[in-house]
């Protein structure tokens, strides 16, 4: 089995779950309160590793006890963490979610130690990303420490995936370094200039990022789907219809599981369908890290959560 390297953050989520995200100055009573693992980097470590792949996470923690209980529930998921570093001096990443009553969030993020994770840190890995089947990243983390790792990857021809999220602006050498990139509608404008709302918008921002040198190109739509661009061709895949819970880490399901399909050889499309179906079993329940599914699941649970019309 080709390993799959995950760089990026890990945070301790707090989530408020109530009728509806509260307007500046306003407080809402009567919410449910939960905490939960996160961060981009974690979520896509455990949902790819809960999908059976063999995942390394590269990733920084505080010397608190959000950095010691993290690192112990990736041990606990099979994911390899000798090079989860610990920070003495930033505390754990931390996340504040408000999740409204038809799934959607908003997120407020405290990076701490996952902002100190340099380009230095990742030294002791590099035989481990020269070496990977896919790295998969996203930019919860330095943006000069994604480059470099992207540049170490794709030196030695492995594939990089990169979920351009949160939304940023992006060095051109990063895009050279590629293999895919799976922004959702805002991160694809963001990085074009091109606002996604159809098929026709969502090709043109594919093209517009492989002229960038990305080599393919699956954009995320929500509850539409994905359109999906390789080799000069594009094609949308239908969304999985499902009740929505709560879709806090929908889109790190999806990567972590288009991360497992590829290594595991299948064609982008049918990668992407299979990332879909895991995404939408992800919504149906609460949490970050606790909505991933197993293997198994995608089969007896994805038929269970279908909404039939």
């Amino acid at each position: 089995m080709k390993r799959i390297v995950v760089i990026g953050s890990t945070n301790t989520d707090m989530v408020i779950k109530a009728a509806r995200i509260p307007a500046p100055g306003e407080t809402i009573l009567g919410g449910r309160f939960l905490m939960n693992a996160g961060g981009k980097g974690a979520n896509q470590a455990v949902a790819a590793a809960r999908l059976g792949g063999d995942v390394l996470f590269v990733a920084k923690v505080g010397d608190d006890l959000f950095g010691r209980e993290a690192k112990a529930l990736f041990a606990k998921e099979g994911i390899r963490t000798e090079y989860v570093l610990t920070d003495k001096s930033e505390p754990s990443g931390v996340a504040l979610i408000m999740v409204d009553a038809k799934g959607e969030n908003c997120i407020s993020v405290a990076s701490g130690a996952n902002g100190t994770l340099s380009p230095g840190d990742l030294e002791a890995a590099r035989g481990e990303i020269a070496e990977a089947g896919l790295v998969l990243m996203q930019l919860e983390t330095p943006v000069e420490t994604v480059l470099c790792a992207a540049q170490w990857a794709a030196d030695k021809g492995v594939p990089v995936v990169l979920n351009p999220a949160p939304a940023r602006e992006l060095p051109e050498a990063l895009f050279r370094c590629l293999d895919c990139i799976t922004p959702n509608e805002s991160e694809a404008e963001l990085l074009t200039g091109i606002k996604v709302t159809d098929v026709t918008s969502a090709e043109a921002a594919a093209k517009a990022l492989c002229a960038k040198g990305v080599k393919r190109v699956v954009l995320t739509l929500g509850s539409k789907g994905a359109f999906v661009y390789s080799d000069g061709k594009g094609a949308p895949v239908p969304a999985c219809k499902v009740q929505a819970v709560d879709t806090t880490a929908a889109g790190d399901v999806f990567n972590g599981a288009l991360a497992v399909a590829l290594t595991e050889g299948c064609p982008l499309a049918e990668a992407v369908k299979f990332a879909a179906r895991a995404a939408a079993i992800s919504v149906t329940r609460m949490g970050a890290q606790a909505s991933a599914p197993r293997r198994e699941e995608l089969v007896h649970e994805f038929v269970s959560a279908i909404v039939h019309e």
